[in-house]
């Protein structure tokens, strides 16, 4: 179990890191004007990490299951979800009072929709995944009928091609990442229960799985330059809610536990890191928005409003913020009993 929990617990540290690097680099295009011909590179490492949110919710389903034991609806409520709702609280008043304390809405109304800070936007939706885990747990023999996978299959393909090719649902962000979201978090309950079915499979297909993935990041990255090009539409490269992501997060998810759970790759920094990587990925953006005011936009843009150095000002820029987020969580974390409010 231990080891099981490991690999997943590498997968969830290599998540919170592309959440940085997405956030990273669309503060680059951002600043850029969004000039995506000269800053591939920036675009390309934005798009290849877009399985960041969907793998989250896909190991939050899986450890849900791995680790579920039989207990009344409240004591599971009390014991897992607290876990991410207390931390949410606290970040959520700290980035409403301090980081843009210009923000207009009432904190009731922040703490529904996750509007605090931009990477809290999917924690309100993952609540809500939590609250309904149990009821998922004692339906499982129906949710994994072969019938009702394949039609949830193509029910989630074409809400994703709606939102992404016809006209992206405006439902609010929390309600959107429910509605779009849900899918990765039950494969994530049906692959715990799956987890030697899946050994098996990634061990044999696992040249196959690389080999996809890899392509798989190139097509993401042509989608969205290439829909951003033709519409002006950010949303065309900044949305990971598309059906192309959904295969690619698949693929990156199956070749992750591959690579986590049967070679040596376990045993480097990130899984020493990956218990920290929860308040990473709460203070980071707090890391981002400093970095960025008091040295990034000054080192590498000139008085012009040019980018100077754009070829290593990412690799600089994301290195920065994770090393220093790391950090802070490391020490932070060195606190007695602080972990519980921050995460």
């Amino acid at each position: 179990m231990k080891e099981r929990i490991r690999s997943i617990d590498c997968m969830r540290g290599v998540a919170i890191l592309a959440v940085l690097l997405i956030h990273v680099t669309t503060r680059t295009l951002e600043a850029s004007k969004f000039d995506l011909t000269d800053f591939s590179l920036t675009l390309f490492l934005n798009q290849i990490t877009r399985f960041a949110v969907p793998l989250f919710f896909i190991i939050s389903g899986f450890v849900l299951e791995l680790s579920f034991k039989e207990e009344s609806y409240w004591s599971f409520i009390k014991r897992r979800f607290s876990k991410i709702f207390i931390p949410y609280i606290f970040w959520s008043a700290f980035y409403y009072l301090v980081i843009y304390n210009n923000n207009h809405d009432n904190s009731l109304k922040v703490i529904l929709t996750g509007n605090a800070s931009y990477q809290l936007y999917f924690i309100p939706a993952l609540l809500v995944f939590y609250c309904t885990f149990p009821f998922i747990h004692k339906l499982y023999k129906y949710i994994s009928n072969r019938v009702f996978l394949i039609a949830f299959s193509l029910f989630e393909v074409g809400l994703l091609y709606i939102n992404y090719y016809v006209k992206a649902f405006d439902l609010g962000d929390s309600i959107n990442v429910m509605i779009l979201g849900y899918f990765f978090f039950v494969i994530g309950i049906i692959a715990a229960r799956n987890k030697d079915k899946i050994d098996i499979f990634v061990k044999k297909t696992r040249t196959i799985l690389t080999t996809l993935m890899l392509f798989g990041g190139i097509y993401i990255f042509w989608e969205g330059r290439n829909g951003y090009l033709m519409t002006h539409n950010y949303l065309t490269y900044y949305s990971q809610w598309r059906p192309s992501v959904l295969i690619y997060t698949i693929l990156v998810c199956l070749t992750l536990y591959y690579y986590f759970e049967h070679t040596r790759l376990q045993g480097l920094l990130i899984s020493r890191f990956s218990k920290h990587s929860f308040l990473v990925f709460f203070i980071h953006v707090a890391v981002l928005e400093t970095f960025w005011l008091l040295l990034g936009k000054n080192l590498f843009i000139d008085i012009s409003g040019t980018f100077v150095g754009k070829l290593v000002f990412d690799p600089i820029f994301f290195g920065a913020v994770a090393s220093i987020s790391f950090l802070l969580a490391y020490l932070l974390h060195k606190i007695p009993k602080l972990r519980h409010l921050i995460g």
